[in-house]
């Protein structure tokens, strides 16, 4: 992602490599865990992002967020909801094989970036499409939760990006490091609509790793809103427009699904046929 005028955050006193010098000393008094899968810790949004030296900042992606699990030589990549997302990110998959550890668990996100660096969800859902140029993918790690069959949820958050840091420095060109952000959340928000980028996440420096939770101790800001929508089917074509029309999506309210809107605009013919195709499989 474009940092332009942006530092990442400190990392003082992290420089070793994992199972080494101060690296080996901090996991070596926790507890012993065998890598798996969790539900990630979840952000609350905000209307105002939180000020003060207690809060860090990082980029909002707009991507694929998803545990990385490696247990000797097998690799997993999850969506936040149990699913598999290896076998469509393999790029990413054999990245997780060459970390210089046996056991570790990341939580990141899968990020498709555009030919001006920028994040964009819509090049990722078309990531791998048949006549589709995909565009570069990259795995952005920003938290660590399990190393060298340690439990690190517990550990501080700015120890926790510290050992992941580490382990992830020079190691593969599409696993990155996503770090904090200096700056007031003035600065930070005008430089990060500059952009094009939609968000920023706070963080509290002190904050343990609370699996399934939305506590409060990360939040995050958004300068747009967004609304997560169901398709629920789809129209006839009409004139010289193959496969369907329009879309039609709905969403969740105390358990029942809403109708919204119908939506007939930014399909391509290869789109129109694709979603035709996997509507077909579930009609």
């Amino acid at each position: 992602m474009p940092r332009k005028n942006l530092k990442s955050g400190s990392t003082k006193g992290v420089g070793q490599k994992p199972g080494t010098g101060r690296t080996s000393g901090l996991l070596a008094s926790l507890p012993v865990a065998r890598p798996h899968f969790v539900e990630p810790m979840k952000c609350r949004l905000l209307a105002q992002l939180p000020t003060g030296p207690n809060w860090v900042y990082e980029i909002k992606f707009d991507g694929y967020r998803g545990l990385a699990i490696k247990d000797g030589n097998e690799v997993r990549l999850l969506s936040r909801n149990d699913k598999d997302l290896g076998s469509r990110f393999p790029g990413i998959v054999r990245g997780l094989q060459k970390l210089p550890c046996e056991r570790i668990v990341l939580d990141g996100e899968v990020v498709a970036l555009d030919e001006n660096g920028r994040g964009s969800f819509q090049l990722l859902q078309r990531a791998n499409e048949p006549g589709f140029k995909n565009a570069a993918l990259f795995y952005y790690a920003f938290d660590l939760l399990n190393l060298n069959g340690k439990d690190t949820t517990r550990l501080p958050l700015v120890n926790r990006k510290a050992l992941l840091k580490t382990v992830l420095e020079n190691k593969s060109d599409c696993l990155r490091f996503s770090g904090a952000l200096h700056g007031s959340p003035e600065e930070l928000s005008s430089t990060m609509q500059h952009l094009g980028l939609e968000g920023l996440i706070a963080k509290r420096r002190d904050s343990a790793y609370e699996i399934g939770q939305r506590s409060g101790a990360w939040v995050k800001f958004k300068w747009g809103f967004e609304q997560e929508f169901v398709i629920g089917g789809y129209t006839d074509p009409e004139g010289s427009r193959p496969y369907f029309g329009s879309v039609l999506v709905g969403y969740y309210a105390n358990a029942k699904l809403i109708f919204a809107a119908k939506v007939g605009t930014g399909f391509d013919a290869k789109l129109l046929k694709s979603l035709y195709d996997r509507f077909q499989k579930i009609r």
